[in-house]
């Protein structure tokens, strides 16, 4: 397990950026609603490995006031974002795809990653009614995994926290942009694509992600709001699937999938607009905020 039961990352008031163990003013505080107002402090974390074991990794007695919480995870800390898609019967239902056989996986590059907070930024490309958003729980893999068992997978995840996997539809499946067979790379890995935060709890406090609730709001308005249970593959299925032949090294992210409820499924479709806030929820784990922009 990792030193820490609550990892942040955040812009100290004496302007460092640290990463912290939380000194929550209340169990069930929630992370994401975080402003310097509020005053939160952490227990300054020390070494250079997150998911070190070994103790060269330390929460330390020294203690910094948040001036502004980042997302949890550098681009520089997260190795590949792997990607999970139809994972959710209702949202396999609004896509009109049948379930798969087994997980449909792909990746978002490292500079999709976002910070809590930070805006997610539409390129040009996809700024014609066609972004869209995904609330997902994710995975963060604490040491490397490869060919390991379902029974086996969760002791390789480290920790959790909430997602939104930014996705423009008309490069994802409309055959005139995508061509005859959906296609999910380009479409949802432009840079800020991949928001995390706001806080990585250990899955020492998450011992049965099923349990999660998950709920995504724009502008207030709950538009997904479904049970982790509800998974198709669940998390140990999909460590354990991923790992086959395949070295998962550490610190590298999985989303798992989002419910139903996207934009695109609506009738009428609502897609991002310039301004729009975006609100990801997870129970035991806080609220990932962010807002949309336009290039």
């Amino acid at each position: 397990m990792t030193v820490w039961k609550r990892l942040i990352r955040f812009v100290a008031t004496d302007g460092r950026i640290l990463y912290g163990e939380p000194l929550l003013p209340s169990e069930d505080f929630d992370l994401g609603v975080t402003t310097s107002e509020i005053g939160l402090q952490a227990k300054v974390i020390s070494g250079s490995d997150l998911y070190d074991t070994t103790g060269k990794t330390k929460v330390t007695d020294e203690v910094a006031t948040v001036k502004e919480l980042l997302g949890p995870l550098a681009q520089s800390d997260v190795p590949i974002v792997r990607c999970v898609g139809l994972n959710y019967a209702k949202h396999i239902k609004e896509a009109g795809r049948t379930p798969p056989p087994f997980p449909f996986i792909f990746f978002k590059p490292n500079t999709t990653v976002a910070d809590h907070g930070a805006d997610v930024i539409i390129p040009k490309i996809a700024q014609d009614e066609q972004a869209d958003y995904e609330g997902e729980l994710c995975l963060i893999i604490g040491r490397d995994a490869k060919n390991v068992s379902e029974a086996e997978a969760l002791s390789y995840v480290a920790a959790y926290t909430a997602g939104n996997d930014i996705s423009s539809r008309k490069l994802q499946r409309d055959p005139e942009f995508a061509g005859r067979i959906p296609q999910w790379g380009f479409s949802k890995g432009f840079d800020t694509f991949a928001p995390l935060g706001p806080v990585l709890v250990s899955s020492a406090l998450i011992p049965d992600p099923s349990k999660l609730q998950l709920k995504t709001m724009i502008n207030g308005d709950v538009r997904q709001e479904e049970g982790v249970s509800d998974l198709l593959f669940n998390c140990a299925y999909l460590v354990s699937y991923l790992s086959s032949g395949t070295t998962l090294q550490k610190g590298s992210v999985i989303m798992t999938g989002t419910p139903g409820g996207v934009g695109a499924g609506m009738k009428p479709a609502q897609y991002l607009k310039p301004g729009d806030v975006m609100e990801v929820a997870i129970s035991s784990i806080g609220t990932l905020k962010n807002h949309v922009a336009f290039a």
